[in-house]
């Protein structure tokens, strides 16, 4: 297993905030995915607009996981509508 952070921008509606989290934190369970810590770094104004929002809250997630489960993490995040933005990073040891 490698040690990956995950960045991940959720919507700031509470409600689209929270469905969007629990289905991640399902999706990461369900392919063996190994949580170590989870930082809320808040609400930030975006770059530019995705999914025609200017802002977004930002949620780092340091796990561990098996480097061909990203591909299929990255295929199961496109299709949840209650992500914005995520960002897998492979960190060295």
């Amino acid at each position: 297993m490698r040690r990956y952070e995950l960045t991940v921008i959720f919507p700031l509606e509470e409600d689209q905030h929270k469905a969007g989290r629990e289905q991640l934190l399902a999706d990461l369970n369900a392919n063996g995915a190994e949580i170590e810590k989870t930082d809320e770094i808040g609400d930030r104004d975006l770059a530019y607009e995705v999914k025609k929002r200017r802002r977004g809250r930002y949620v780092l997630f340091t796990l561990k996981l098996e480097p061909d489960k990203i591909v299929v993490l990255d295929r199961i995040f496109k299709l949840n509508s209650n992500l914005l933005k995520y960002l897998f990073v492979n960190t060295e040891e």
